[in-house]
């Protein structure tokens, strides 16, 4: 059996973690599983090497950003591959480019287009552990590039799709997926099992247990996921595809985003393009636009409301103030002060009045919405951020998921 794991930076923190990391791989090896094992920086590694580079640089370009961070995870692996070696196993650690990962050309944020897997296979096939960078890449220009924060659970799903392999465990400091996060809400329950649109939702929208795109893989090669605590044997959650008989939850879990800021656009004119304009602008500068929300015309002009991840607002609003005379806007305002709270749930499709009730539970509590969004299985609101956690326990409470 293949097995490939993921395993967090909080499972890799120090010498004794790497160690425990060490004998459960071990455990697996001699019951005679092939593993390869994807590994993150330590603990707050790639935040300290940010830290460094500010030290040196306001603006520092994103090529040598992905040169630093990216030997965060060349420790991790050797490391890991010393300690699985003392237990008398055979390992060998491997950054991105050596196990053949090829990325595009988008430094930060890299996608992984291929993975050459011939060396992986040679290793595999000589008996060893293969303990491999997570969070990076190198694309045609020979240039190391990064997948964005969160990137390793990318890297084990796609290098699971790649060999083929029988299972991928992500391993974290958490014991599963929760209805929400059990640090906000004390009687969160742990989920056994979720779809890989709900949990896709959930990711987008802040919960951080799994990278989003590694579920995008995950669902499109069909790969059923594990999530597990390296900290203990406790099952963890499975996401894949679920059975409609399967599903009872109408709502399945609350998750709420801080990385919000919201932009606010004044008259835009009301005629074809200028919505192109403005949102093509910000994609060319791979600026991820969410919600967006336009007003009733007046007078054949608009107001425009969309939201960013506060990391892109200084990028976004600079953009904002190249187009604006081009465009024709008056003016416009932005408010980093926001956040994002969704209730998410394959059920909503089938049962009317979910958005109703997650109103009523948020006025409940005199908490102002200033964007509303939903789709099939997910209403999401921005409300001011010093209301957050409130607004995540009323809604936790309103759909009745602590019991």
């Amino acid at each position: 059996m293949l097995i490939v794991q993921k395993y967090g930076g909080s499972s890799v923190a120090d010498a004794e973690r790497i160690k425990r990391v060490a004998g459960r791989i071990a455990d697996l090896k001699k019951e005679g599983h092939n593993l390869v094992v994807v590994v993150s920086a330590m603990g707050d590694t790639t935040d300290d090497l940010i830290e460094l580079v500010k030290g040196v640089s306001d603006r520092p370009e994103d090529r040598e950003m992905d040169m630093i961070l990216s030997t965060g995870e060349q420790v991790s692996i050797a490391l890991l591959a010393m300690a699985v070696k003392s237990l008398g196993l055979d390992s060998i650690s491997m950054t991105g480019p050596q196990a053949g990962i090829i990325t595009n050309r988008i430094h930060t944020k890299a996608r992984i287009k291929e993975i050459n897997c011939r060396r992986l296979k040679q290793e595999l096939d000589s008996g060893k552990v293969v303990i491999v960078a997570g969070f990076q890449g190198i694309n045609r220009a020979g240039d190391i590039t990064t997948l964005g924060r969160g990137g390793s659970d990318t890297t084990a799903v796609a290098l699971a799709a790649a060999l083929k392999a029988d299972l991928c465990e992500i391993y974290t400091d958490v014991d599963g997926v929760y209805t929400t996060d059990p640090r906000v809400v004390k009687n969160a329950r742990k989920l056994d099992c979720i779809t890989y649109d709900e949990m896709l939702e959930l990711a987008h929208l802040g919960a951080q247990v799994l990278h989003p795109r590694s579920v995008e893989c995950a669902k499109l090669h069909n790969i059923t996921l594990h999530v597990r605590s390296s900290f203990n044997q406790n099952s963890g959650t499975v996401v894949k595809e679920v059975n409609d008989v399967e599903k009872s939850l109408v709502v399945t879990g609350i998750a709420h985003d801080l990385n919000v800021a919201k932009i606010g656009l004044f008259d835009v004119p009301d005629k074809p393009g200028i919505a192109w304009k403005v949102f093509s602008s910000l994609a060319n500068e791979h600026i991820n636009v969410d919600m967006i929300v336009q007003s009733a015309m007046r007078d054949e002009i608009n107001d425009i409301s969309f939201t960013v991840a506060t990391t892109d607002l200084k990028k976004a609003l600079a953009v904002v103030e190249r187009i604006k005379d081009e465009v024709g806007i008056s003016g416009y305002t932005w408010d980093d002060g926001v956040s994002k709270v969704s209730a998410v749930g394959a059920g909503m499709a089938s049962n009317p009045g979910i958005a109703a009730m997650m109103f009523e539970a948020l006025a409940g509590v005199g908490i102002n919405l200033e964007m509303i969004s939903t789709s099939e299985i997910r209403v999401s609101c921005i409300i001011k951020s010093d209301r957050t956690l409130e607004a995540v326990s009323a809604l936790h409470e309103k759909f009745g998921l602590g019991k």
